[in-house]
């Protein structure tokens, strides 16, 4: 007599096996089969996507319930990347919340600066003041982000479904662009450039030409990438009429940017409310008039064109305003962008010392509590807006008074968008989620704060 094991699994008996469904499949016609398949109903499984894929920017869970390929429901779970953002800035100055707002959407670091920034300076009643070159900074260097955000969407989207040629494109453009905003600001991500009253420092001497001799080869790529995809009869199976999302959905979920403009609504607010001096330059707002996934990248691409074309607008007044201040003249807010900075970037060069520890006791004494404790703010409260690329970013700022923000709130598109994913994916195939994904393009350091 054998004695069983333990651990050994039990085996059914021939009275257990009538308690599991069985599909007799030999012989008999498919129409028996599906009829004992619906008596049993329906067995969907949930598949998670994530916390980690390589389809978005940051760390997201998507939870898919599916019918074999077929999705039947969607859930973005978010808040695997928060990092207090919002809270920390509490507890800095003014100016040294640039330096959190700044890594939220690391992709498009630039324009949260400036919004957050433009927020500081309404409050500040300064808004009016910050020199025109600043603004033409400001401009230049959102646009080149504009570009690289929207090449990096379409390229990671394209690399997920096989297409690694546009990634590789992707970054080749990237990094012309990521090299010309290091000549400006010292560092590729995380500028901490902006600064409430204009920016940190003007452009170097030469940059202008430099980025002309650049632009060119930027265009080339993103017109290669163009002709890849969209004539490409594998990417038109893959995008068009997939990821569908109604303007009424739209609508609902506040969506904003390329998205929206892809369903035929020409919303920018460079043109419906110009900031930085938008208005003054010539620009067209690309719509279409399917919001699938094809039509999304199509108005990204043609954004593209439309920010070059503002950057060469930008770098002809870059030329005239040439030696012209680039941050408010009042002492008491800005730090003095106008003055050269040694080699050891601590700022002791002859002129630096002598403006500020030199000419008077009081200077040198406003100077260091600017350093170190920050200007005040008057107690009010602003809500500012710029056009992301992803949509409109927005900044809700309240102060008490004081040196600090007393809250700081950043609306961020990519969440707003995220919450599209099942509107759009839901009734189609499990492929298709990606495709969508990556044409709402998430980056979850700006969804999640």
């Amino acid at each position: 007599m054998t004695t069983p094991m333990p651990h050994a699994t039990r085996g059914i008996n021939e009275e257990e096996v009538g308690a599991f469904a069985t599909y007799d499949a030999v012989g008999g016609d498919w129409s028996d089969i599906a009829r004992q398949a619906e008596q049993v109903g329906e067995e969907h499984i949930v598949v998670n996507l994530g916390p980690v894929h390589p389809s978005t920017h940051g760390v997201l869970r998507v939870q898919v319930e599916l019918d074999g390929e077929n999705v039947k429901e969607v859930r973005a779970a978010t808040g695997f990347l928060h990092t207090g953002i919002e809270k920390n800035m509490e507890y800095r100055t003014w100016t040294q919340g640039v330096a959190f707002c700044t890594r939220m959407d690391y992709v498009a670091p630039i324009f949260q600066e400036v919004a957050y920034c433009l927020g500081v300076e309404k409050m500040l009643g300064i808004a009016d003041q910050v020199p025109q070159r600043a603004q033409a900074i400001r401009v230049l260097l959102m646009e080149l982000t504009r570009i690289s955000s929207h090449l990096v969407g379409i390229g990671s989207g394209g690399n997920e479904l096989g297409a690694t040629t546009m990634l590789t494109l992707t970054f080749r453009a990237r990094e012309d662009i990521l090299r010309l905003l290091e000549d400006v600001t010292g560092l590729r991500m995380n500028h901490e450039y902006v600064r409430p009253g204009g920016v940190l420092n003007d452009v170097p001497e030469g940059f202008t030409d430099y980025c002309r001799e650049l632009l060119p080869k930027i265009r080339l790529t993103i017109s290669e990438m163009q002709d890849l995809t969209m004539k490409n009869p594998i990417f038109l199976d893959r995008h068009v009429n997939v990821g569908v999302s109604p303007l009424s959905s739209m609508m609902a979920l506040s969506m904003t940017g390329p998205s929206v403009r892809a369903a035929g609504v020409p919303w920018d607010l460079r043109k419906t409310q110009p900031y930085c001096g938008y208005e003054k330059y010539e620009f067209d707002v690309p719509v279409a008039d399917k919001a699938d996934a094809y039509n999304r990248i199509d108005v990204k691409f043609r954004e593209c064109y439309e920010s070059l074309r503002i950057c060469y607008q930008v770098l002809d007044e870059l030329d005239k305003t040439q030696g012209e201040p680039v941050m408010v003249g009042d002492k008491k807010i800005a730090w003095p962008a106008q003055l050269s900075i040694a080699g050891d970037g601590q700022g002791s060069t002859p002129d630096h010392v002598r403006e500020i520890m030199t000419e008077s006791m009081e200077s040198l004494i406003h100077h260091f509590k600017l350093v170190t404790e920050g200007f005040r703010v008057p107690p009010g409260q602003s809500f500012t807006m710029v056009e992301h690329p992803k949509g409109i970013f927005g900044v809700h700022l309240v102060s008490d008074g004081g040196t600090r923000p007393y809250r700081a709130h950043f609306r961020d598109p990519g969440f707003n968008n995220l919450q599209s994913l099942s509107v759009m994916a839901e009734g189609g195939m499990l492929a298709d989620l990606i495709v969508s994904l990556a044409g709402v393009d998430p980056v979850m350091g700006g969804v999640d704060r």
